[in-house]
């Protein structure tokens, strides 16, 4: 990958809403899906994003999201579904970009088959259900997304989005910094997902 489609690669960490903003209309393949991403979240790292996982440093999981960038980072979330990550930044600075929601625009037939009876805009319509249709889960984990070397690869647009397309708002289901306007999405598109505010658990 090179050129203008391969720039966000050499982006710092903290341009990642730029590079989240950027991702749109990307289309992401794995396991004979390929889908066009329609919304997106940026996540920077250390002390710069109380919601980010990397917010307190390296760890075991976290270990990805500090590079290098074009890799997969994936975890298992409320004990229901995947979620799926592009990492960006320099080696050694966390930054990641989840893919929230997106058309599949080939394998439908693979998708409606992973998710069952639903509409095509539902195939892939949340960070969830985009993994499910794809078929993603902890074996894509620190593999590339660029190379074709890993189960998922990332390529640029076939529809380029306009900038003028692209609205900015608050994160969804995080409890810190979820006024962040880092999520991206691309305007009027039927695979957006529905924004629903983090509502914070009471204690029994």
């Amino acid at each position: 990958m090179s050129g203008s489609d391969g720039c966000w690669l050499a982006a710092p960490a903290v341009d990642v809403p730029g590079v989240a903003r950027s991702l749109l209309g990307w289309e992401v393949s794995a396991h004979g899906v390929r889908v066009r991403l329609a919304e997106v979240e940026a996540y920077a790292g250390v002390s710069a994003d109380p919601a980010s996982h990397a917010h307190r440093g390296v760890t075991a999981r976290t270990r990805v999201m500090f590079g290098p960038p074009g890799r997969a980072y994936t975890y298992f979330v409320f004990g229901a579904h995947w979620c799926l990550n592009v990492v960006c930044g320099p080696q050694g600075e966390a930054a990641a970009v989840l893919l929230r929601a997106g058309e599949v625009v080939d394998g439908l037939a693979v998708a409606r088959a992973r998710r069952g009876n639903v509409l095509d805009r539902e195939l892939a319509r949340g960070p969830g259900r985009l993994c499910v249709a794809l078929g993603v889960g902890a074996e894509a984990n620190d593999t590339s997304m660029l190379d074709g070397g890993g189960p998922v690869l990332l390529s640029p647009p076939t529809r380029p989005v306009a900038p003028d397309q692209i609205i900015a708002g608050p994160r969804v289901g995080v409890a810190k910094a979820s006024d962040v306007p880092w999520r991206f999405w691309i305007a009027n598109d039927p695979s957006v997902s529905a924004y629903r505010r983090h509502v914070p658990r009471r204690r029994r």
